[in-house]
């Protein structure tokens, strides 16, 4: 049996053959039932199209206000890094970090990583050093919480109501569809499929 036919489970540690799956198959362990792996044909093109659409929102999303808040005839404005800003001018530094860290930076680097990634294999080439911006995207995923920030900011907003008028501006829809265009880059990108691929690409590069 060649080792390259073999899988290990994330979970328990069991060491299994792989399997041969049909297009949209799922292979599970034989002992604790985890996800192996998928067999999705066109996983990784989707994968970079979403990032990619994660990107143009992600810029979207931090050039524009998210809301506008009108109260006894005056008008203000933000955008996500101008929040950080306004809290590290209140006094409160280590919650501007927290959120810049979790909705500004890890979000970034997610999608930069993947992009890194996904795009030179689309056009038939390896990236330097893919296995560090491979531990990357595992790395960061935990702490990129755009969900967590806009669950927090449709509470501070119905809660504002009581005072203010809160219209929504261009960055909350933005940040609407980067969650979900960061979420299915993140469902489609199957890292079995992913080091099949980089094995193929070396082997030809290795015969040229």
């Amino acid at each position: 049996m060649k080792l390259d036919e073999l899988v290990v489970c994330e979970q328990c540690d069991l060491l299994q053959r792989e399997a041969v799956l049909e297009p949209g198959g799922t292979a599970m362990c034989g002992r604790c039932g985890n996800v192996l792996f998928r067999c999705q044909p066109r996983g990784l093109e989707r994968s970079l199209v979403f990032a990619l659409t994660a990107a143009a929102l992600f810029l979207i999303s931090n050039s524009f206000p998210i809301v506008t808040i009108s109260s006894q005839g005056l008008t203000n404005s933000t955008t996500l890094l101008d929040a950080a800003g306004r809290l590290i001018d209140d006094g409160l530094p280590s919650i501007a970090t927290l959120v810049f860290a979790t909705t500004f930076l890890m979000p970034a680097l997610e999608i930069a990583a993947l992009i890194y990634l996904l795009l030179p294999l689309k056009f038939e080439r390896l990236p330097p050093h893919l296995s560090l911006a491979f531990r990357l995207i595992y790395l960061v995923k935990p702490w990129a919480m755009v969900e967590v920030f806009m669950m927090g900011l449709l509470v501070t907003i119905t809660k504002l109501n009581a005072f203010a008028s809160v219209a929504p501006d261009i960055a909350l829809g933005s940040f609407v569809l980067l969650m979900i265009s960061v979420t299915a880059a993140a469902a489609n990108f199957d890292p079995h499929t992913f080091w099949r691929r980089v094995d193929e690409l070396k082997k030809v590069e290795g015969a040229s």
